[in-house]
């Protein structure tokens, strides 16, 4: 059976939140991201701020050049979140075989549910529907015998599209004489190898496809299938509980040279993390600390032992990595958790043995801790360290903007 596929994707879906939230938003260049004068990337950005040149990952300062008018603003994941979640219940009428992109992107294999559905056009039309009824936001939605193709249709007519790419007949005159960047797996870097060899539109890939693999190798072979229109990757719908690594990082608005400082954030981030992982029911086995200085180079250092989930045993072990570093200003810093497993299991040691009773009263808490930031959030209780920390850095941040 040919496989049916839709991709969905939201059309500037953090701006458009705001928008519908404000209506004197409305028809105004809007930036979501860092705010002028700070560090750091536009996150996405209305249709009027593109006009302007303005894109996703554009740094703020680029982004005030092109559009010194437009209004900034930091996004706000929670209620973006709330309403992915809304879409995503939308999606799960039609298919349980989803794999989300990100908050507002994902593909959908409607290849046993669109017949007695009514066909994949009507199971797309509806999502686009109930989309703008239920949450007051567009969407584009492409439909395509493969994720490529679906992809490729979804950014067809965007905004609030609806295209098909019924075969690869039909896929080829479509994209033969376009940018081979059209292709997925063809970014930037790749491209630029294929315009040295004088290959820049698709029709060049046909008639130059010995050239093509010879230049890529098994890339360049994959490049002449998706050109033929050939993809056989499977949507996978996703859990977060089979993610290979969680992590979180952040940039400073200055670079920091105090590495108190930088342990105070390396506090924050472990409790974030050993939350996720808590209420996941997970563990790691190895922490990886990322720093980025302030000549922008990139450096990680890990370690890994017994399986742990607890902020401190995090925040230990990164803060010990830290403490390993060359003593540079820093404007990044990160935890990354790997090894994630569900079995708790540590080495045995006498100390461990002779202190099963206490250990179990301090299972039994940390369980009654998590019962409470589960129902209330995860700030709903604060060790003293991380309210000292959360202060602290607090105030750093603030005299830095």
């Amino acid at each position: 059976m040919n496989k049916i596929i839709i991709h969905v994707d939201m059309d500037a879906f953090f701006a458009a939140v705001e928008v519908r939230d404000n209506s004197d938003l409305a028809g105004r260049p809007l930036i979501i991201g860092a705010l002028p004068g700070e560090r750091g990337v536009v996150s996405t950005c209305s249709y009027e701020a593109r006009k302007f040149g303005v894109h996703s990952a554009m740094s703020i300062t680029e982004a005030y050049r092109r559009c010194p008018q437009g209004v900034y603003m930091h996004p706000n994941i929670k209620k973006y979140k709330e309403v992915s979640n809304q879409i995503r219940r939308i999606w799960s009428d039609y298919t349980d075989i989803v794999e989300y992109l990100s908050l507002d992107e994902g593909y959908l294999d409607v290849t046993s549910t669109a017949p007695p559905l009514g066909g994949a056009k009507k199971i797309g039309l509806a999502i686009k529907e109930r989309t703008k009824i239920e949450t007051g936001l567009t969407c584009s939605v492409g439909i395509g015998y493969s994720m490529m193709t679906a992809k490729l249709a979804s950014e067809e007519k965007k905004p609030d599209g609806f295209f098909e790419i019924p075969d690869p007949a039909f896929f080829k005159s479509l994209i033969l004489d376009r940018d081979v960047r059209v292709l997925y797996g063809v970014g930037n870097k790749t491209a630029e190898k294929l315009y040295n060899a004088g290959i820049h539109r698709v029709r060049d890939i046909f008639r130059a496809r010995e050239k093509v693999i010879s230049l890529l190798g098994s890339h360049g072979r994959q490049i002449t299938e998706l050109a033929e229109g050939r993809d056989n990757r499977q949507v996978t719908p996703y859990s977060e509980n089979e993610a290979k690594s969680v992590g979180r990082e952040h940039t400073f608005q200055h670079d920091i040279s105090d590495f108190s400082l930088l342990k105070d954030a390396l506090i924050l981030i472990a409790k974030e993390l050993s939350l996720k992982l808590r209420l996941d029911g997970i563990y790691c086995r190895t922490v990886t600390l990322k720093v980025k200085y302030g000549n922008m180079q990139s450096i990680t250092r890990s370690k890994s032992g017994d399986a742990i989930n607890q902020a401190g045993a995090i925040y230990k072990t990164a803060a010990a990595l830290l403490d390993k570093v060359g003593k540079r200003p820093i404007r990044l810093i990160g935890i990354s958790l790997s090894g994630l497993t569900h079995s708790d299991f540590r080495q045995l040691t006498l100390e461990s043995m002779s202190g099963n009773r206490a250990e179990n009263r301090k299972e039994e808490l940390e369980k009654a801790l998590l019962d409470i930031q589960r129902k209330y959030g995860g700030d709903s209780i604060k060790m003293g360290n991380e309210l000292a920390a959360e202060k602290r850095f607090r105030e750093n941040e603030n005299m830095g903007s």
